[in-house]
């Protein structure tokens, strides 16, 4: 309950609003709003009433000072007065005898009731942040209107709204004022107003706020002052629409948290009001300025409209399973009405944009913008689209003379967009200059040497789909009458010859020394339809691995398969590692392929879908279901951040038809096709936990007595321990977290809000998958926890192992090719291309390669995806808020830093130590990508809360 404090009273006036005052209603209101010059004065109300019983007028005016603290009093001074009257004649409808007699009546008037009311003062400190797009952008120049708001005071509608119901009336309890521009800081604009509140005001719940102005602003918080228990902080950090866009007030909730069952009675219809505005009513197009979470299938990848060439499937239903994206309502298209029209604009909720510093610095439109300014420029440099490198010195010269690009309407464009690349020479020409890569600087010929090869399977940009071998002789699943016999060429034969101390291949399987990268199934139905696109090219692939005693792998062989197409029966052919010239030149050929392979795997599966496309979902019924006062809401709301936007930015310039994915990696247009078909091949929640996904590939083992309770196949597998640290360090901070707010698994049960949210995302948000047996129950505790920290794992760690090191590991090209151009030499080869390979092995090669164009605007676009941000939020690094509010939880999340901090150890000493050899040796770069801090830039290290590039 508020006490009163010693501050002067305000004098009142009504300012009567013909418009919604209270949230959600349609009435006019009056609104109290005090003004300074009035501070000595006292309150004095009069109320007039009418005792139509006695006849009695009633009048009574009452006083009061804000400095008052002394208990209400009342005085009462009362005159009766008698008359004696004789009347005129009364008519009446109603015959009666006609009297006159004398008549007395007695009037009691109430002179004087007065009622001494307290009140304290509260101020109230709105922070706005400063923004490109926002009402702020112009500031100091005419701006019409909005400076006339601004200069009468009233940029800001405020509206304090109590947790406690008033216990007579039932009804919420406000205060509002307007807020007036105060003063300017750093980037920020201050805006402040004084609230008289009464003492039994009760405990702030929430402040709604209208934005008087024409423009959107962004709101940074509010603190509010004055009140008995302590300053009140609303972080908010939200768009603010303006009032002439959307009437209807924002609401912003303190930073407590409640269960659903939990909330006070004064903020049980907000929170549920609030809810409903999010969700929307899924029609209509939506308006950049709206914050409505919506879900829609993959529609709008491609662009009949303008070329039936970039018509492409729906990714969504019974065809091609896909999670589901936030719901747009743009139009569909004319020449497909299962397509969606694209536009310049992409609409996210609002509050899931960038923050500017992001925007302009490092984001998909970054890479947008290079592609417009970066890719025109390569063409007319270079001439030929599909002109490669004709020697492996004109790949070096990226790095050391770049390449010279015409003059550009805007200057400086490329200087801005990629400062580490583009060198502005003295001239004023611009050059693109590639900064060499960690691995490149330690060893030049890294990428040439197998050791490296298998090395990065363990410890490089895509360690998730290296699998123990446990059944021989390997075997397709598909239908051998479409695609040919299932079993493998790579025969025991070929095996037995190079797993030297094992006498069988049984043997070995049983010691678990045999592991595969297993490309076969998911690629060889695209095959034949990717090699009709010009320039590229498509096998099934298998490369098997042997486990060497000191822990690395060795590769034994690489198969490469082609179905039975264009009238030609299948084709398969295993490579090995040889001691002959043409061998060695087929097995570096042959490892261009798998690695194009690998690398199309990486960026389609193990990136894009694992980690943006299946967290789209859960971000959307998140905002949908749990309310922002909701406690799992506000532990996952930092995983969430930008998510949204940087996959709605995807979907324009990255994974759309034409872009840079289906124009630069093998599958080509089928990309996210092949993308759709391992979703619903492999993709399960319950494997996605990092401790079921090695379970799952049998790179582990349950074992109760190993540290995590795994024992690791390969001791030496770096992404695997260091990610088991932080994934135990992840799930100690949600179990602290879930049982302070839930003490026992029947509060799971009952929590309404909760259990909505997870339905939305089995049925709705993963819809093609809703009926599989394998979702996890949400009953207990445990099941919360489980759930919850695979999705923070996944947004974080996850991401980041597979992420912040794609320049590192693939800037330099010839290490991961996206694509392989050409056909191995021995597929059904002409005298003259035989010929020529066996006289100059290098050009076919190099003619494999991507081609120039395609390499640098590959390399460009890794620079800028592998960049941390100057505002990078890193996991751990940054308390939210709310946290903050309760005691336990800030507790716990300062151990949950402290053990990062400790991980960032163990990582240095376990680079440090010699006798791993998967993260130290002559010129291995050392395993940091799950080091959890990083400097801004491209480090290959830092642990991002959320998916944010």
């Amino acid at each position: 309950m508020l006490k009163p404090q010693l501050h002067q009273s305000r004098s009142t006036q009504t300012l009567f609003l013909h418009k919604p005052f209270i949230h959600g209603s349609r009435r006019s209101t009056s609104l109290p709003i005090w003004s300074r010059p009035s501070l000595l004065k006292k309150h004095r109300n009069v109320r007039v009433g009418l005792i139509p019983s006695n006849t009695k007028a009633v009048s009574t005016s009452s006083s009061s000072s804000d400095s008052s603290s002394t208990p209400t009093t009342t005085t009462k001074t009362t005159s009766t007065t008698t008359m004696t009257t004789t009347p005129t004649t009364i008519q009446s409808t109603t015959p009666t005898t006609p009297t006159t007699p004398t008549t007395t009546t007695t009037t009691t008037i109430v002179t004087t009731e007065v009622v001494t009311e307290k009140f304290i003062s509260v101020k109230a400190t709105i922070t706005v942040t400063l923004t490109v797009g926002g009402f702020l952008s112009h500031l100091g120049l005419k701006r019409g209107l909005d400076d006339i708001t601004d200069m009468l005071g009233q940029s800001l509608l405020l509206e304090l709204v109590s947790a406690e119901l008033d216990p007579k009336t039932g009804l919420e309890k406000k205060v509002a004022g307007f807020a007036h521009r105060c003063r300017r800081k750093e980037g920020e604009i201050i805006y402040e107003t004084d609230f008289k509140v009464p003492v039994h005001f009760g405990e702030m719940g929430a402040v709604l706020v209208e934005n008087e102005h024409h423009k959107e602003m962004f709101l940074k918080d509010i603190v509010l002052d004055g009140l008995p228990y302590g300053s009140v902080h609303l972080s908010c950090n939200s768009w603010v629409h303006s009032k002439y866009d959307n009437p209807e007030k924002r609401v912003f909730f303190t930073n407590k948290s409640y269960l659903p069952s939990q909330t006070p009675n004064g903020l049980v219809r907000l929170r549920e009001e609030d809810l409903v505005t999010l969700r929307g009513n899924g029609q209509g197009e939506r308006k950049f300025f709206e914050r409505i979470y919506d879900y829609d299938v993959y529609n709008d990848l491609g662009e009949p409209d303008k070329n039936l060439r970039l018509q492409r499937p729906v990714l969504g239903g019974k065809e091609f399973p896909y999670p589901r994206r936030c719901r747009t309502g743009r139009p569909q298209c004319e020449t497909d009405s299962l397509s969606e029209k694209r536009s310049n604009k992409w609409y996210v909720p609002r509050d899931e944009a960038f923050s500017e510093v992001k925007q302009l610095t490092f984001s998909a439109k970054t890479v947008y913008s290079v592609m417009h300014a970066l890719v025109p420029s390569l063409e007319t440099a270079m001439a030929d689209n599909d002109l490669g490198f004709a020697y492996f010195t004109a790949i070096d010269s990226l790095f050391s003379v770049g390449i010279n690009l015409p003059p550009f309407k805007e200057q400086g464009i490329l200087k801005t967009l990629l400062p580490r690349l583009v060198n502005v020479m003295a001239s004023g020409d611009d050059v693109l200059r590639f900064v060499p890569p960690e691995t490149m600087n330690r060893d030049k010929f890294f990428w040439f040497r197998d050791e490296e090869f298998a090395r990065q399977t363990l410890a490089g940009l895509n360690p998730y789909s290296l699998k123990l071998v446990t059944e021989w002789p390997l075997k397709s699943e598909l239908d051998p009458e479409i695609y040919g016999p299932p079993e493998s060429a790579i025969t025991k034969e070929i095996i037995e010859q190079e797993i030297r101390g094992f006498p069988t291949i049984q043997e070995a399987i049983r010691e678990k020394k045999l592991f595969i990268l297993d490309y076969h199934d998911l690629f060889l139905p695209y095959v034949s339809k990717v090699r009709k696109i010009e320039g590229t090219t498509l096998y099934g692939s298998r490369t098997l691995f042997f486990l060497t005693r000191e822990g690395t792998l060795r590769p034994l062989a690489i198969e490469l398969t082609r179905p039975p197409m264009d009238g030609k029966p299948q084709w398969k052919q295993v490579f090995q590692p040889s001691w002959n010239a043409t061998g060695v030149w087929l097995w570096r050929l042959a490892k261009a392929h798998v690695l194009a392979h690998d690398s199309g795997y990486h960026q389609l599966v193990s990136h894009w879908l694992r980690t943006h496309c299946v967290t789209e979902p859960y971000i959307i019924a998140t905002n949908r279901q749990l309310s922002v006062l909701h406690p799992i809401y506000r532990l996952l709301h930092p995983h969430f951040r930008y998510t949204m936007e940087i996959n709605a930015l995807a979907r324009e310039s990255l994974i759309n038809a034409g872009g840079i994915i289906e124009s630069s990696f093998s599958p080509g247009k089928y990309s996210l096709e092949i993308s759709a078909v391992a979703y619903g091949k492999e993709w399960r929640f319950d494997q996605e936990a990092l401790p079921a996904d090695l379970i799952r590939r049998g790179m582990a083992v349950e074992d109760p007595t190993a540290p995590h309770g795994l024992k690791l196949t390969i001791e030496d597998y770096p992404f695997a321990n260091d990610g088991l640290l932080m994934w135990d360090a992840i799930k100690q901070w949600v179990t602290d977290y879930v049982n302070h707010y839930y003490p026992d698994s029947s509060v799971v049960q009952t929590d309404g809000e909760l259990q909505a949210w997870w339905t939305e995302i089995k049925t709705v948000g993963h819809a093609d998958k809703k009926d599989e047996p394998w979702w996890p129950e949400l009953n207990t505790r445990e099941d919360l926890i489980g759930i919850i920290t695979t999705m923070v794992w996944v947004t974080s760690g996850h991401h980041a192992a597979v992420n912040f090191g794609q320049y590192v590991y693939a800037g330099y090209f010839p290490n991961r090719p996206t694509i392989a151009r050409t056909n191995v030499p021995t597929e059904d080869p002409s005298p003259e291309f035989w010929k020529n390979f066996l006289k100059k092995p290098e050009v076919a090669l190099l003619q494999c390669f991507p081609s120039q164009i395609q390499a640098t605007r590959i390399m460009a676009v890794l620079d800028i995806l592998s960049n941390h941000s100057p505002d990078e939020e890193y996991i751990g690094e940054k308390m939210e808020a709310a946290w903050a509010e309760e005691p336990v939880i800030k507790a716990a999340f300062e151990r949950f830093k402290g053990r990062l901090l400790v991980i960032e150890g163990i990582i240095d000493d376990r680079n440090a130590n010699s006798e791993l050899k998967n993260r130290n040796g002559a010129g291995v770069v050392p395993y940091e990508l799950l080091k959890p801090f990083s400097q801004p830039g491209v480090t290959g290290m830092g642990v991002p809360y959320s998916i944010s590039i």
